[in-house]
């Protein structure tokens, strides 16, 4: 589990711990592994949003476009850790509150999901108001969980979302561009 790093292409575009109005601003990375999930020591370059399980990098944020890109890393355990309110509370909240109603989450590197309340996806899906939550390549088997839990009423997620294979080879506003395309298609 050490050696799964985030996506680091972006960073000549874009750095959240540069960026004044990211969640992450001003924290520095090193080379020690002190963060865990499950026993299991993870790249220190992965942010913590205080859960236990469920890890993250702001790979993007276009404040004039109004759109992040997230991946995640772990597990993403709403029955036991509640990590959906954590994502929302630590890093979506603060997003959205300098404009980004657009979210792009990318799903490669989750091993697990288990569902629980609603309740913090319906409010997040209230906040994006005119904008959209995509799950891009996320696994089989966590986007029939999402269906089990009714995630996909709220976030974007499935079919052409999960073919994208080649974004880590586009840059940041292009991978956007096909993402909206694609949600614009859904939406009508």
């Amino acid at each position: 589990m050490h050696e799964i790093e985030p996506f680091y292409n972006w960073q000549r575009y874009y750095s959240a711990e540069e960026d004044e109005r990211s969640p992450f601003y001003g924290r520095t990375y090193g080379i020690e592994y002190e963060d865990t999930i499950y026993g299991y020591y993870i790249d220190p370059n992965w942010d913590s949003i205080e859960s236990e399980t469920l890890y993250c990098k702001l790979l993007m944020a276009d404040y004039d476009l109004r759109y992040a890109v997230i991946e995640l890393f772990g597990e993403w355990n709403d029955t036991l850790h509640n990590d959906v309110m954590w994502l929302k509370r630590n890093v979506i909240d603060h997003l959205t509150r300098e404009g980004i109603n657009q979210y792009i989450l990318i799903g490669e590197n989750l091993f697990q999901f288990h569902g629980g309340e609603e309740d913090y996806y319906e409010e997040w899906f209230e906040d994006v108001e005119d904008g959209w939550i995509a799950a891009v390549n996320f696994p089989n088997f966590i986007l029939e969980e999402f269906k089990r839990y009714h995630i996909d009423s709220y976030i974007n997620s499935g079919g052409t979302l999960q073919m994208i294979d080649n974004w880590r080879t586009m840059k940041p506003h292009l991978f956007y561009e096909v993402v909206k395309g694609l949600i614009m298609r859904r939406l009508g």
